[in-house]
């Protein structure tokens, strides 16, 4: 009987183990909040103060919800160490540490840098159920989240190279000219 007690703990003790580390692993990669219509973002600016701080093709992509052509953003086949901080807002966004070759034309992570940064919003458009993230501080757009990336997290953050300003590692966050 002792025997079994303690093959009974053993075993509940290592899923119990296991269980935990597997949340563990997952947690540090939480999912980002969901924006709704009502959420409210804390950088506003006119449409005409987003086209003098924005360049021609930042502007469609970051407030028009553009998107640049598969292939041609500067960042799809760019692997320097770094961070990636908006266009929109000058707000890390994605480290280099969480960049892959997602063989899609766009550059592609699987989670920000952390959760707070971007906003999940649900997209309709094109007869399709997508999920469109934008920056957390602005609400522009970045690009889509798709559930077909490498672990640990499963997701494909594909962001638009126009939506992003790179810094590499060691090099000071970008400030912006248009104040």
């Amino acid at each position: 009987m002792r025997y079994i007690s303690f093959f009974v703990f053993t075993v509940f003790g290592l899923l119990s183990a296991s269980c935990s580390m597997s949340q563990k692993t997952k947690n540090k990669y939480p999912d980002p909040p969901i924006a709704t219509s009502k959420t409210v973002y804390p950088m506003h600016f006119t449409e005409a103060e987003w086209k003098q701080r924005l360049t021609t093709d930042q502007y469609y992509i970051l407030r028009q919800e553009g998107t640049e052509p598969a292939g041609t953003g500067k960042y799809d086949h760019f692997y320097e160490k770094g961070i990636y901080y908006s266009a929109a807002s000058l707000q890390p966004l994605f480290s280099s540490d969480t960049k892959f070759n997602s063989g899609t034309g766009w550059p592609s992570f699987f989670a920000p840098i952390n959760p707070d940064a971007v906003r999940l919003v649900k997209d309709m458009s094109y007869g399709m159920e997508r999920w469109e993230v934008v920056d957390s501080k602005s609400g522009s757009h970045l690009g889509h989240v798709f559930d077909d990336g490498p672990a640990p997290t499963g997701k494909r953050y594909c962001m638009n190279s126009e939506a992003l300003i790179f810094v590499p590692e060691g090099g000071k966050p970008p400030v912006s000219s248009k104040q």
